[in-house]
């Protein structure tokens, strides 16, 4: 009997970015993709007890996501290290290590999956990544390999031409992985629009975010977030700071931020970033800073294993009624101007019709 090629995939940090591809890809060269489970606060607990409590949020999560891969048998686990996405540009020092990390603090009977991206580098593009990856499955071929880059790309294309039409995120990610495509329903009305800005792993996975996308659903608050907008106008909101791209996902944080700041239908933001994420802490802080010389309302969430959900939800509710005060607010303030310029009109209107008589008179 012919053994079953698989390979197991945390449900962590670059899966919110990438794995709509990695699973067409994996899948096209006849590779059985075994995800880990969804985050709970077991997962948390015990990615935590793993790494020295400095490291950020999302680490913890992903090393809990290999235990828990290893816990279901799997052998092979797919663990990449993304250096760097263009040359220049940059991941964070945890990411481009991963692999490195992963190796230290887990000692189990598993075999890492550990291809690197490196657009700074020669030789080291997207083939020869996907090489690297097939590899380890006895497959060299370079027709197959590029057979399955094409699978994976559809499945990419499809997902985000779905999440860019405002298909929500699981929805779009299990549509595209069934080979699927629909359009949304008509776009619903609210009172305010919020931007929630944060990567995907901070804002999709639900028990890190506390489900925020859907709490402000229910209070009836429209969202916009980085998947909605295309690449170049995230680059042109980057461009409007006066600044450049420096991180590989600023694009979704800097990029998205300042553009939604810019735009008259989107009431305020909400940034979710990782305690101790040291380039999250620099783009926030321009953020912030553009936000306020825009007078555009800004509310920053700093998450770790230890956040509590009564208070970020109060946060949350406090913020949004502070919006719609706002916008009641502003609105009055416009009617009234609207008022007053209709009635200074009218008022010079009959001062010329009176005029004209009295020259008629003459």
């Amino acid at each position: 009997m012919e053994k079953i090629m698989e390979i197991g995939m945390p449900r962590a940090l670059l899966f919110y970015t990438y794995y709509p591809f990695w699973h067409g890809f994996f899948t096209g060269l006849g590779v059985k993709v075994v995800l880990s489970d969804a985050t709970t606060k077991k997962t948390m607990s015990e990615g935590a007890a793993l790494v020295v409590s400095e490291t950020c949020l999302p680490i913890k999560v992903y090393a809990g996501h290999i235990l828990n891969l290893i816990e279901k048998g799997v052998k092979k686990i797919f663990v990449p290290s993304v250096q760097s996405i263009a040359p220049k540009i940059y991941n964070c020092s945890k990411i481009r290590g991963l692999p490195d990390i992963i190796r230290n603090v887990i000692k189990a009977d598993f075999e890492m999956v550990e291809a690197t991206y490196d657009k700074s580098e020669k030789h080291q593009g997207l083939y020869e990544f996907l090489k690297e990856a097939a590899s380890y499955f006895g497959i060299t071929d370079m027709s197959i390999i590029k057979s399955a880059a094409r699978n994976g790309q559809k499945v990419s294309n499809n997902f985000r031409l779905m999440a860019s039409m405002g298909v929500p995120y699981l929805k779009a990610l299990k549509l595209a992985l069934d080979n699927k495509v629909i359009m949304p329903s008509e776009k619903k009305n609210y009172p305010i629009n919020i931007a929630v800005i944060a990567h995907g792993y901070n804002l999709y996975d639900e028990q890190v975010s506390m489900r925020i996308l859907d709490k402000l659903e229910s209070m009836n608050v429209g969202t916009r977030t980085a998947e909605l907008l295309s690449e170049e106008q995230m680059r042109e909101g980057i461009s409007s700071m006066g600044s450049k791209l420096y991180w590989a996902n600023e694009l979704e944080i800097t990029g998205a931020a300042a553009h939604y700041i810019q735009d008259s239908k989107t009431d305020g933001l909400i940034a979710i970033n990782a305690f101790g994420c040291g380039p999250d802490s620099l783009m926030i802080e321009r953020i912030s800073r553009f936000a306020k010389g825009k007078n555009k309302p800004f509310l920053n969430l700093s998450i770790d294993e230890h956040t509590g959900e009564a208070g970020f939800i109060t946060r949350i509710e406090a913020f949004t009624d502070m919006l719609i005060r706002r916008k009641n607010i502003l609105s009055k303030k416009s009617a009234d101007e609207q008022n007053l310029a209709e009635h200074d009109f009218q008022e010079g209107a009959i001062s010329e019709e009176i005029l004209a008589g009295i020259k008629n008179n003459l």
